[in-house]
């Protein structure tokens, strides 16, 4: 397989390899590429943690789309109402 870098992304390897972080291209390659398939293995566990929420984002979107929503400015001032009524 051959990958091709951008300048900036060969620029930052070499740099990386001539501080001593990094051995070759091909060993910074492949650690780089192992850390984000473990960040993105351990986000899609995350995700599946969140299945639940899932019933609520789709019920939040239908409501956005239908145009059952509150504005921020009703929204304050349904908030100011309450707290009003609660100092009484």
């Amino acid at each position: 397989m051959t990958i091709t870098l951008t300048p900036e992304q060969s620029a930052w390897i070499e740099a990386h390899i001539a501080r001593g972080d990094f051995p070759s291209v091909e060993d910074a390659a492949r650690q780089l590429i192992d850390e984000r398939i473990a960040e993105y293995n351990a986000e899609e566990a995350d995700i599946g943690d969140l299945a639940w929420a899932r019933p609520l984002v789709n019920k939040a979107v239908e409501d956005v789309a239908e145009g059952r929503v509150l504005t921020r400015d009703a929204h304050e001032a349904r908030m100011d109402a309450l707290l009003a009524s609660m100092k009484t």
